[in-house]
């Protein structure tokens, strides 16, 4: 099993949950996926991304879960990350947990395997 993450703002989430799925955040909708990131590589996605931003929220989600729309695809530094090509159903997500600001103004994101 395989657990990606998608970072966002707890009212992005809540908007979600009311219309039954999740669309993608702006980016997300510019790009054409739903940008998620590794345990691994959501701390430096936090930092680069969410600086600063409050009311933010960590999903976890299954990546065997969203089967073949999900798609690993090389970006920063080259590295696989997990692009999904379709929507985001609240069934689909593990877990949703706060993201509260460091000191440094960086996400706070916990223990991501």
């Amino acid at each position: 099993m395989t657990r990606i993450y998608k970072i966002l703002t707890r009212a992005e989430w809540s908007a979600a949950e009311a219309a039954g799925s999740f669309l993608g955040s702006a980016v997300d909708l510019a790009d054409g996926f739903i940008h998620f990131s590794t345990g691994a590589q959501a701390a430096e996605t936090g930092r680069r991304y969410f600086k600063d931003l409050t009311g933010l929220v960590v999903l976890e989600v299954e990546a065997d879960d969203l089967g073949g729309d999900l798609r690993w695809e090389p970006s920063r530094g080259g590295d696989l990350f997990p692009h999904l090509y379709d929507v985001l159903t609240p069934a689909q997500v593990r877990a949703v947990t706060d993201a509260p600001l460091g000191p440094d103004g960086v996400p706070l994101l916990g223990d991501l395997a």
